[in-house]
């Protein structure tokens, strides 16, 4: 993972693109690299509203462009502010279905000054692939997110 870290961090502080176009790199590095991750994107606070709004993202069109605070998975991460690991969806009673491919889904908040703004999801084919090392990694990449919003 520290090999991958470095090139999310050369992604990242690439003054070559804008911010958008690095969490897509982000997104595409994190879906080449990790077999298991199977759609990775990022969702982000719709202004005032108590709703999350599609960012970039890697893997299958969803129709979840915009949750509210409270539904499925991220939804609740809005909420909680807590990384959420859900090592099978269909033993969750508050999940949104965005394939039934999807077997397993993590969502990661990003804090900046200490406000939930947003989060990486990421969902898997495969029941229970997400690692501590999974966790680890994608809690460092949101703190590191949060310096280039």
């Amino acid at each position: 993972m520290v090999a991958l870290k470095k090139r999310l961090s050369f992604i990242l502080e690439s003054p070559d693109h804008d911010t958008n176009a690095k969490l897509l790199k982000v997104c595409q590095l994190l879906d080449k690299e990790i077999s298991y991750y199977n759609w990775t994107g990022f969702y982000f606070k719709n202004g005032d509203k108590d709703e999350l709004v599609l960012g970039p993202y890697v893997g299958a069109v969803t129709d979840h462009v915009i949750i509210p605070f409270g539904k499925g998975i991220c939804g609740q991460v809005a909420v909680s502010g807590e990384t959420f690991v859900v090592p099978d969806v269909h033993a969750q009673d508050n999940y949104l279905s965005c394939s039934i491919d999807t077997k397993a889904e993590i969502v990661v908040p990003i804090f900046k000054n200490g406000e939930n703004i947003g989060q990486i999801d990421i969902d898997s084919h495969f029941i229970d692939p997400f690692t501590k090392e999974d966790e680890e990694m994608l809690n460092w990449l949101c703190e590191e997110v949060a310096k280039v919003l």
